[in-house]
């Protein structure tokens, strides 16, 4: 999301009520997340070493004290994820060239195109989490009107937002370059993305 949509989220997160590390550890169950592979579509290049990671049922939101988004944004910030943002997902299909991005689903229900129009629509409910490596192509498909995400960032990368296929050759080369995180946004420094994303390609 453009910096005026995380700026307006910072100055909401000063004044909100936001759960202890003890408290969010006994929200997120052990979970291993869904590992997905989208190849170079010819439109959206999606990401050659890391897949995506879809963790169902993520984090447990009902019945809470705290708000379910809320709950999510301290659970990425937690661990390491930041320059949060909450909204819906773009009904266009966009990718980022220079950054990783984590979404958090904090309610409703949607289904989530990833991957490009050659990829997978994914059925997404409230406290599911996609981890959607840089170069990862996205967009909402449908959603229930009470649909909101939470997205955050690692700490390493700058946003953008690529939609023209004019970009593709410089994109596909910012891509290559953007690191492995520290953390897993779910789970912290010994979840599963930090096996998950090693820097392999493939085997065809």
């Amino acid at each position: 999301m453009p910096i005026k949509d995380q700026i307006k989220n910072f100055a909401k997160k000063l004044v909100e009520d936001r759960p202890d590390e003890a408290t969010l550890r006994a929200l997120v169950p052990t979970r291993q997340p869904a590992a997905l592979r989208f190849r170079d579509d010819g439109i959206v290049p999606n990401n050659p070493n890391f897949p995506v990671l879809f963790y169902r049922g993520a984090v447990q939101l009902k019945g809470r004290r705290f708000s379910p988004d809320v709950i999510i944004d301290t659970l990425f910030d937690t661990n390491g994820w930041g320059r949060s943002w909450r909204d819906t997902v773009y009904d266009f299909v966009h990718y980022h060239s220079q950054i990783h991005e984590v979404m958090g689903v904090a309610r409703g229900t949607a289904r989530i195109e990833c991957g490009g129009i050659k990829g997978r629509i994914l059925n997404v409910k409230a406290g599911d989490v996609l981890v959607l490596p840089a170069g990862t192509g996205h967009r909402l498909i449908e959603s229930s009107r009470d649909f909101l995400v939470v997205g955050a960032y690692p700490q390493n990368g700058t946003y953008d937002e690529c939609t023209d296929t004019r970009e593709r050759p410089d994109a596909i080369k910012r891509i290559a370059k953007v690191r492995k995180p520290k953390t897993d946004p779910v789970m912290g420094a010994d979840g599963p993305l930090l096996d998950a994303w090693r820097r392999e390609r493939p085997r065809s």
